[in-house]
């Protein structure tokens, strides 16, 4: 995985988003930084670390938590998929259709966790992607959902 000092998706694409997963503007959230796999890039990787606020109780991440860094990784996947796949150098932006979250086993809040990311399937304007948090080797939660690139009109059109 790259460093610290490098420039992850969103703060390379969307310097100014205000997401609450993953916009780099939004000093109160929770700023994931996703980064291309060195082995493949359509595949994403990130750590993140917990605090206790956001804890369900002491040592265990809360499940919306974890849903909401599971929806917001997936979504920069596919938005990375969609720009490779178009060849064009800005990702589109791109929302959650939908997506189902399973949580495994309890997520600890007590160390860092890695995400990562994959291409399950795909169209021309959207992508299904399968997600997974691992904390130590263990995979604690997974995720599958579609994503889909808006288009002019829409409100979240542009917004990156």
């Amino acid at each position: 995985m790259t460093g610290p000092s490098d420039l992850s998706l969103q703060e390379r694409f969307a310097p100014d988003g205000r997401c609450f997963g993953c916009g780099p503007a939004n000093t109160l959230g929770l700023r994931i930084r996703s980064f291309r796999s060195g082995d493949d890039p359509e595949q994403l990787i990130a750590e993140w670390r917990p605090s206790p606020q956001h804890e369900a109780f002491s040592g265990v991440l809360n499940g919306g938590i974890i849903g909401t860094l599971l929806d917001c990784h997936s979504n920069w996947t596919a938005a990375n998929h969609l720009m490779l796949r178009r060849g064009v150098e800005r990702p589109p932006t791109t929302v959650t259709l939908e997506y189902a979250v399973r949580l495994r086993r309890p997520t600890p809040s007590t160390e860092p966790l890695r995400l990562r990311s994959w291409v399950a399937e795909s169209a021309d304007d959207r992508a299904t992607i399968e997600a997974e948090i691992v904390a130590g080797d263990l995979v604690t939660s997974t995720c599958r959902g579609t994503f889909v690139a808006v288009r002019p009109g829409h409100p979240a059109y542009d917004r990156w």
